[in-house]
């Protein structure tokens, strides 16, 4: 079992636990499910093992497996991974993942987790991805929006009833952006500090081809969503 890595330029505050990246285990277990268990089934095959790189606290873990994926969640958080249930955990930082030479059908990298902020945490991710993977499988992955790093202060408010507002994202040198977002529920609030590199199309393609992958399509409209599979 790896040890959790303290995040330099990520923070939390907020009630109950806080994770080393800054997320709140309590305000992830309350966000509603969003759309991306119907993007990542639309994609898979039907009962695919599926490896969840991040999982939180089962926002996205849970609908899959109600829907018959065999899910195996990953996560460096003990906290985030007690609200687990219906899926195999594994306690590990992404980019140091060994699963011994397990692979599987689907590997999701969500969360805008390819953004890191460090090259070598987003390309060892990326390699995580393709060592997991099957040769004939697929890795999606989800990117950040324009609406992320534009027009701000943005907003949403979440099915759940939570005001979600990135209030900022200022330069910090070498293209990453400290990005500050508030979260707030009628009965408690909370902010993450987090860092964040913007990628072009074309520089994400390039650090996807040097772990050995390839983007094949764009699977939604606003561009978040991406399949990639293995290079043979």
């Amino acid at each position: 079992m790896s040890e959790s890595l303290v995040r330099e330029g990520y923070a939390g505050t907020g009630p109950g636990a806080i994770t080393p990246d800054g997320c709140a285990v309590e305000l992830y277990r309350r966000l509603a499910v969003g759309d991306e268990p119907d993007v990542i089934a639309g994609a898979a095959p039907a009962g695919a093992s599926l490896l969840e790189l991040g999982c939180g606290a089962g926002r996205v873990t849970h609908p899959l497996a109600e829907r018959g994926f065999r899910v195996t969640a990953v996560d460096e958080s003990p906290e985030m991974l007690e609200r687990i249930a219906g899926a195999r955990t594994v306690r590990s930082p992404i980019e140091a993942l060994d699963l011994g030479g397990e692979r599987f059908d689907v590997v999701l990298l969500g969360s805008f987790l390819v953004h890191a902020g460090e090259h070598r945490v987003r390309d060892a991710m990326l390699r995580v991805c393709r060592a997991h993977v099957r040769d004939d499988g697929i890795v999606l992955i989800q990117r950040e929006g324009v609406a992320h790093r534009s027009e701000l202060p943005w907003e949403r408010t979440d099915a759940s009833g939570c005001l979600i507002r990135i209030v900022s994202a200022d330069p910090v040198g070498d293209g990453v952006r400290s990005v500050r977002a508030e979260y707030h529920y009628d009965d408690a609030r909370w902010t993450q500090t987090f860092l964040s590199r913007e990628l072009s199309d074309a520089e994400l393609a390039g650090h996807l081809l040097a772990a050995g992958l390839r983007v094949e399509r764009v699977l939604t409209d606003d561009g978040t969503w991406l399949l990639a599979r293995p290079v043979l």
